[in-house]
């Protein structure tokens, strides 16, 4: 049965500054799946704390910001007052300056690792250089033709993931004491605001005198680098699904680079590491997913 979608375009969306959320009937599905699994135990920790935080991790493309929209919507319809409140804000730097710094970690590592396999030639260098202006440096393809550059690629992605969402990257320390003022009970907390430009970075108070359920859309929202969360929920997104979606998105204008692709193969790697934690598992599909099964599947 279709589900109309009127009463679900104009509710609250997370906080990330021009965030783009489109809320379609799979979210919706998603959504009704979660509440199911998760009233029972959003119950248990209330009865018990009088506060609740509830992480929507996942993939890009998985639809976090739609889901936790959606769940605290729904919860604020049950008189269960929600906040969804977006991971996205806490970088260190903003998402252009984040990108250069990533690339940076990347090139700086796979030319020191270069060097220190004996393959540091003026030589290799040339061919080098003219991969990263094509930006081209991190496709493996490279390898067949110059083995060499095999090197480079294992030290650049060393590099990258001693950065990616870790307290390098991003603040875990605000987040962190963001979730202790609310489970404390304070009711008016400042939250950050990161666009995109060095001008859109400021601070706005948030009355949370009315609101029990924290509900945080973030990729890294089940990381071990912060405290607090009482119920994380992943969705789920195998890479060949993240790699279709983007496809169709064509995110960026960059959706198959290879540098990318090797980003989201890193925070698709963290994300496994950290799911047995997950309360709740959601499929792409939309089915829920025991630890076992999810196992299966990303095998």
């Amino acid at each position: 049965m279709a589900i109309d979608l009127k009463q679900y375009r104009d509710i609250p969306h997370g906080d990330m500054p021009g965030d783009k959320v489109e809320i379609g009937e799979e979210h919706v599905k998603k959504a009704n799946v979660i509440m199911d699994s998760l009233m029972g135990q959003l119950d248990e920790v209330l009865a018990k704390d009088g506060k609740a935080v509830i992480a929507v991790c996942g993939g890009s493309g998985v639809g976090k910001s739609e889901t936790a929209s959606l769940i605290s919507y729904m919860l604020n319809e049950k008189g269960i007052g929600a906040y969804t409140m977006s991971g996205d804000n806490y970088p260190r730097r903003i998402p252009m300056y984040n990108d250069a710094e990533r690339l940076r970690i990347f090139r700086t590592e796979g030319v020191r690792n270069l060097v220190k396999s004996g393959e540091g030639s003026m030589e290799h260098f040339e061919i080098l250089r003219k991969w990263q202006d094509e930006e081209t440096d991190a496709d493996k393809a490279h390898v067949s033709e110059c083995p060499w550059a095999q090197a480079y690629i294992d030290g650049g992605r060393k590099g990258l993931t001693g950065y990616l969402g870790t307290k390098n990257e991003i603040d875990f320390d605000e987040v962190s004491s963001i979730v202790k003022a609310f489970k404390s009970g304070q009711n008016k907390i400042y939250l950050k605001r990161m666009g995109r430009t060095n001008s859109e970075l400021w601070y706005e108070q948030i009355d949370f005198t009315n609101v029990k359920v924290l509900v945080i859309e973030w990729t890294h929202g089940n990381s071990d680098n912060y405290e607090g969360v009482d119920i994380p929920i992943l969705l789920n997104s195998t890479p060949e699904e993240t790699l279709a979606h983007r496809k169709a998105r064509n995110r960026d204008g960059k959706t198959d680079s290879a540098f990318t692709m090797l980003v989201l193969e890193i925070e698709q790697n963290l994300l496994k590491s950290q799911a047995h934690k997950a309360k709740i598992i959601l499929s792409k599909a939309g089915e829920l997913l025991t630890y076992a099964q999810y196992e299966e599947l990303m095998k």
